[in-house]
């Protein structure tokens, strides 16, 4: 599963560990992902997204439905 958010588009970034003597080696920052199944009423079917927790709680907030609208008119999701 790749670590990208189907609706908002996070994904990993990248930088780097820095020690006290400042020496640089490359590390990940990884998106908090998780995969996650919602019913869509106006549907009548389930879906299953793999979402960012931010992006989760963003559709607790606003619904599903909205949510799913926005990202279709921005061409993040073409499901």
């Amino acid at each position: 599963m790749s670590k990208v958010c189907e609706i908002s588009g996070k994904r990993v970034m990248f930088g780097n560990n820095v020690s006290h003597a400042l020496n640089r080696t490359k590390r990940r920052f990884d998106a908090n992902i998780i995969k996650k199944r919602f019913f869509i009423p106006e549907e009548g079917k389930w879906i299953t997204l793999t979402v960012s927790t931010a992006t989760l709680k963003t559709i607790n907030r606003k619904g599903i439905s909205a949510v799913l609208k926005e990202a279709r008119a921005k061409g993040t999701y073409k499901g």
